[in-house]
């Protein structure tokens, strides 16, 4: 056969391969999904994609590299009209090799999730296609940025690929994290449920699962689009700087107790802030610019903070550090919630622990702001000089070891038991002397746990000074394999 001859004949297999399957892509359609190219068509930049191993169809994956805003990118899309995108060995070779190829260059790496799970004809070597991708996806975090988008059935252990990851998202019309498919866990659960009420968007952000849930697959690849572009390519780049905003843009209206979401999008770069698992609990995190530069912003919400609440603070701080992201904290807590079930106190007590370790361990910038109330291990965990490179407070906060109103029953329990008129007022009287006199912000700086005590409008000016000065910041921690993290 003629050098010429060869050609032609992979031509004319790489154009039936474009060309797909009628029958399957019918289908796709029908369920109001894209096929696994016009996935990728739609994520990245026009003509950029470089796809591998077009020829070796059946492994049910679309797989290459191109751009996004001209910055390198892999890219894994499963194909549902091959065998449902179920994963079996064939499929996991493809996608370790594009994970080994993103931890060489140091390229981000999106995976696009769309299979009803393992190939079960092939038996065991299912089970251990999954685990060669586990393991290479494991080694893999933390050194490249790992993006699951789910668009489609994402049941068993495929529902692993997307916790391994660092930001999952789920999209309509079909995307559900599920740990098994909807007639067996109907079945289990004694109801009859959809997939999309077991593991749809919305549920799977409530439950702390996926971080995005997307009304249509278009509105999932531009929050991507978005995210890459905070984003470093691996844990040795910086993030993109982007034009930077007047850094001494005074923010009006702002005073202890102000809710500390609004703060977050007072102290970023307009239109910068990105929310990630809104809905899961009361605690916010979110990544947004500073005068141009990536942060992290994490505020623990008002109140009491919960188990739930700390361990999505904890992870997100863990994100940060791996990428080197300055992580900003915004405070008013008044400490641990208290529960009325001995498993829910034991679980405040590790993720109180997970949180401390988490900040602990980080070695990226720290800044903390006290916008309120810093009771007990919150401010331990997140404000503390060993835990903040620069810690600031408004007036009127309060900053410890518990609120006043407990604090007054420990120092002054005899005073309100002497006390002749109204014991309510009283306590109510006393409670707000130790705040005003022991535990407000004031005190703190004077004791030198505080650096500052500043105008609420001068905060954002006030913080990218920090962050400004902190950026040359060189930290590590002792030599090891690997700290034990509370888990």
């Amino acid at each position: 056969m003629s050098t010429l001859q060869d050609l032609n004949q992979v031509l004319s297999r790489k154009q039936a391969i474009l060309s797909e399957q009628a029958a399957g892509v019918e289908k796709q359609k029908k369920s109001g999904k894209q096929t696994a190219r016009e996935r990728v068509a739609m994520l990245l930049d026009g003509g950029s994609f470089v796809e591998q191993s077009m020829l070796f169809t059946d492994a049910g994956v679309v797989a290459g590299s191109g751009t996004v805003d001209g910055r390198p990118v892999y890219v894994l899309s499963q194909d549902f009209t091959v065998l449902d995108g179920a994963v079996g060995a064939k499929q996991a070779k493809k996608t370790v090799k594009v994970l080994e190829l993103a931890r060489k260059t140091g390229t981000p790496v999106v995976l696009m999730c769309d299979s009803n799970g393992a190939r079960v004809g092939e038996g065991a070597a299912a089970l251990e296609a999954y685990a060669d991708i586990f393991v290479h996806m494991a080694r893999l975090s933390g050194v490249v940025p790992m993006i699951t988008m789910v668009l489609g059935p994402c049941v068993g252990a495929a529902a692993m690929m997307a916790q391994l990851s660092d930001i999952v998202l789920v999209a309509k019309p079909a995307g559900a994290l599920l740990v098994a498919g909807p007639q067996v866990l109907a079945s289990t659960m004694g109801k009859d449920l959809k997939a999309e009420d077991l593991g749809g968007g919305k549920t799977a952000v409530e439950y702390g699962a996926a971080h995005f849930a997307c009304e249509s697959e278009a509105e999932a690849f531009e929050t991507v689009k978005k995210l890459l572009c905070m984003l470093p390519g691996n844990n040795l780049e910086d993030a993109p700087f982007t034009a930077e905003e007047d850094m001494n843009r005074l923010l009006e209206g702002l005073e202890a107790g102000a809710d500390g979401r609004e703060v977050i999008t007072a102290l970023a770069d307009a239109g910068s802030v990105i929310e990630l698992g809104k809905g899961f609990t009361g605690a916010v995190i979110a990544l947004g610019k500073m005068a141009g530069r990536t942060v992290a912003f994490a505020y623990t919400g008002k109140g009491d903070t919960c188990d739930k609440r700390m361990k999505k603070l904890a992870r997100f701080v863990r994100f940060a550090d791996c990428y080197n992201i300055p992580v900003v904290s915004l405070v008013d807590s008044t400490g641990f919630e208290l529960f009325d079930s001995i498993d829910r106190q034991m679980s405040v007590m590790k993720s109180a622990s997970e949180l401390v370790y988490a900040y602990s361990e980080a070695t990226c910038v720290k800044v903390t702001l006290v916008i309120g109330n810093a009771v007990g291990a919150m401010y331990v965990a997140m404000g503390g000089s060993a835990n903040a490179d620069a810690t600031y407070a408004w007036p009127g906060s309060v900053i410890s070891p518990m609120t006043g109103e407990a604090a007054i029953q420990v120092m002054w329990k005899d005073q309100i038991k002497a006390s002749k008129g109204d014991a309510v007022a009283a306590r109510a009287e006393l409670a707000a002397k130790y705040e005003a006199e022991v535990a407000d912000g004031v005190c703190a700086a004077c004791e030198g746990l505080v650096d500052d005590v500043i105008d609420p409008a001068d905060s954002r000016k006030m913080l990218i000074a920090a962050l400004e000065m902190l950026s040359s910041k060189r930290d590590s921690n002792p030599p090891k394999k690997h700290g034990n993290m509370p888990l």
